[in-house]
């Protein structure tokens, strides 16, 4: 009877190790999949003086455009990099600035036919794909964490351990999901 229990102490003891396997790898998931909407969105928060400076000479009445895509870049940039929820909706308020800054492109043909302005347009096109993919890539893994810390018997070894749910990178507003418009016919 002693071996029997022994055994099943040992089955019990092995599948926890298991299951806390599973946890880290799945954080680790989470944890790259945000490092990789991180990096995109850095590299649309360095786009966005080159943008700037271009509009700048075409539409440089155009200030409160241009004041409000610079403060939405740094409020974005200054939200901690732990802070899905709080970047999600930051980076939100920023796709609108961008979009009203792509507007203005309308009223001004010259810049339209910039080559750089549209160098800079089809960058930040293939940006916001990049972004929308990676969006994609994180939520899926959070998915997976978060199924594997609510659900029996790996939620008790997530308790144990303080494994903790991972937020979703979701946009608020309805009109933020939309990706910029940025083909103006090129």
């Amino acid at each position: 009877m002693d071996i029997i229990a022994v055994v099943i102490l040992i089955a019990v003891g092995f599948y926890a190790v298991v299951i806390y396997n599973g946890l880290v790898k799945a954080r680790q998931m989470v944890r790259e999949a945000w490092s990789g909407i991180d990096v995109q969105l850095k590299r649309r928060a360095d786009l966005i003086p080159n943008l700037i400076e271009t509009v700048k000479g075409y539409a440089s009445h155009e200030k409160d455009t241009l004041t409000e895509v610079i403060e939405m870049r740094n409020r974005a940039q200054a939200v901690p990099s732990g802070d899905v929820a709080g970047r999600a909706q930051a980076e939100g308020m920023l796709g609108m600035a961008l979009g009203k800054l792509f507007a203005l492109a309308e009223d001004y043909p010259d810049l339209k036919a910039n080559e750089n302005f549209g160098e800079l347009q089809n960058s930040l096109e293939e940006l916001e794909t990049e972004i929308q993919m990676s969006r994609r890539y994180y939520n899926g893994a959070a998915r997976d964490l978060n199924i594997r810390v609510e659900s029996f018997p790996s939620n008790l070894v997530a308790n144990t351990f303080k494994f903790e749910q991972a937020d979703y990178f979701e946009i608020e507003n309805e009109a933020d999901r939309a990706v910029p418009k940025v083909d103006f016919g090129n």
